[in-house]
Parts: structure tokens; sequence; C-alpha cells
């Protein structure tokens, strides 16, 4: 009776023993559990606290499905703004959307090309979609309708000045970096397709072009590209009828150039599109700016000084080096200047 009394309770006592174990076990991972949540917490906590501590600028509203793609940069309490159109988009066109935007104005960073979706290459790009993306932003609260310019950087600055002279309903001035006074083919591209055709279309008809062979290349590592361009140029038969017709554009024109540039001879063509709306009496204001010193990289972030002087291109399956044209202290010094007068420029829109 003992003995049965004795074993009874040692079984009872294993028991709960076994049952204080399994308690043990499930608080000890219950605890760690709550530990990692709790951990995992702070640290997403304290990322989106110092984010938004840190991060001072305006952060873009993805625009998708509205047959474009793009960054909507804009202040909550924005409304009625003047509005850049950034063309090209990227981190180019990031970067100045920001900087408008916390200005108080909108832009709209606008990629056309190499994403899904979009053209593959630079050729027959049908202007139709950039008026589809007018048409949108006329609606939005934040977009002053007449006040809508637009801005691009070599071949989109030849995009930009080629879409205010046929939108001139839409666009209310135009800011050029490095520009080109005339339409050039496909064929200025050493990637895009053989066959000659026009860069640029507007309900399926070709805007006029300058027809140019693809530039060839050499037994050096180096290509020299302005006298590339300086020879079309030169084609004075086919010229007239490729230039822009900027005297179209209903707004206020604002271009930059660096006199050294060594990609293609901006501040020759500037001064050509100078030339064109005196000619044709323009009645808006026109800036044709040019910098000593400087070269073709004067419309990136004047904050950053470009140590990269010379590019890579390649040509017919060899790579090959060109200069950017200018010095680094040129190029940073117009950069700078070149930013105060842009946003003066928007200013009086």
């Amino acid at each position: 009776m003992a003995v049965n009394f004795l074993s009874l309770l040692i079984l009872k006592t294993k028991a709960k023993l076994f049952y204080l174990l399994i308690y043990l076990k499930k608080t000890m991972r219950n605890r760690k559990y709550i530990l990692i949540v709790g951990m995992l917490f702070l640290l997403f906590g304290g990322y989106f606290i110092a984010d938004k501590m840190l991060f001072s600028g305006v952060k873009p509203r993805a625009v998708d499905g509205n047959g474009f793609q793009a960054n909507f940069f804009a202040k909550e309490s924005i409304k009625n703004s003047p509005t850049v159109i950034l063309i090209g988009g990227g981190q180019w066109g990031d970067y100045w959307g920001q900087q408008f935007a916390q200005k108080g104005l909108v832009g709209l960073s606008l990629p056309y090309i190499g994403k899904e979706g979009l053209p593959e290459l630079p050729e027959g790009i049908e202007l139709t979609y950039f008026e589809n993306v007018l048409n949108w932003l006329k609606a939005q609260t934040e977009v002053n309708p007449n006040k809508i310019v637009v801005m691009g950087a070599s071949r989109n600055a030849e995009l930009a000045l080629v879409l205010a002279s046929v939108l001139p309903k839409h666009i209310r001035g135009v800011v050029a970096y490095a520009p080109s006074a005339v339409s050039w083919s496909n064929t200025v591209l050493p990637y895009n397709s053989n066959e000659i055709k026009a860069s640029w279309k507007y309900k399926g008809i070709d805007i006029p072009y300058l027809p140019m062979d693809k530039i060839k290349g050499n037994k050096t590592n180096k290509i020299e590209m302005e006298g590339y361009w300086l020879d079309g140029l030169a084609k004075k038969d086919l010229l007239q009828k490729a230039m822009i017709k900027v005297e179209n554009i209903n707004g206020p024109i604002l271009l930059f150039s660096g006199t050294d540039d060594k990609v293609w001879p901006s501040s020759v063509m500037s001064d050509l599109i100078e030339k064109r709306l005196t000619e044709h009496d323009f009645e808006h204001a026109f800036q044709n700016i040019k910098y000593d010193n400087a070269g073709h990289l004067i419309s990136n972030n004047p904050e950053h000084k470009e140590r990269l002087r010379t590019g890579r291109v390649n040509i017919d399956g060899k790579e090959y080096t060109y200069e950017f044209g200018g010095t680094e202290g040129g190029d940073f010094k117009a950069k700078q200047e070149a930013k105060i007068k842009l946003m003066e420029f928007i200013d009086k829109l």
C-alpha cells in the first residue's frame, strides 16, 4: 500500500514536471518571438522615422496605366502650379522634378523609350504619346494647364523643341540644354536600325529630318563626334527643310550650351535657333546663354562636379571613347549659373 502510494506520488510529480517543462518551453519560445517582433518593430519604425527626418524632399507619385509611365513630383498642398515635363525621365528627370517640386512647382519625369510597353529605340517616336501625357496633366488639380513647359538635354532637347513647335496649344515654353536646331534622322545614333527614317512622327506623318549615314569608326580607340554633326549641318540643301519650326512655339525659350561641347555643336545650333527666331519676329522672350570652358554635360546635377570627361560608344562592334568637352571647373560653374537662370525663367511663367 505504502509502495503503491509512493509510486503514484512519483508518477504525479513526474507528470507535473513534464507539463511544467512544456509550459517553460512555450513561454521561452513566445518570449523569443516577442523579442524578434519587438526588434523588427524597432528596426522598421526607426527606418521610417529616420526617413521622415532625413528626407526633406517631395516623394514622387508613380504614374502608370494612363498610356504612359512617369514620376509625378508635387507637394500635397500645391494647386494650379506651373509644370515642367522632363523629357527622357530617368535619374536626370527625377533630380529636376524634385528640384521643381521643392520650389512649389510640378515636375513630371517622363521616359519614352527603354521601358516595358515603350519603344526600345529612339526612332519613329509618335508625338501623340506626349499629347496624351499633356491631356492627362491638364486634368490634375496641381497643374496650371496654361503654364506647362518642356525641358530636355541633347537629343531630348531636340525633342522638347519639336514637341513645343508641333503642340503649341498645350506647351507654353521650352528649356533646352545643349540643343539641336534641326530634327535628325534615326541613324545619327549607332545603336539604332540601319534604315534611314524619321526620329519623330505626329499622327503617322514624319517630322522633316536631316538624313545622315551612321558615324564611321577608325583605326584608333577614339572617335571625334563634333565633326560628324558639322558635316550634317553643311548640307545646305537639306538643312532648311529639317530645321525645327521654333517660331511656332507658344511661349518663352531658354537655351543653354557650352562653347566647348565636343559631343555635338550645341552652341552653333543655338545660334541657328536664334537666327530663325529673329527672322520670324518671334514674339515671346528668348535667351541664348553660352558658357566658355563648358561642354555637353551642363544639364546634370549642379551640385556635382563632372570628373568623368569621356564617354564610350560602340561602332560596328568596336568600343571607342569620345570627349564630352569643357573642363571640370568650367562645367561646374556653368551648371550652377544655369540653374539660377533656369529658376528665374520658371518664376516668370
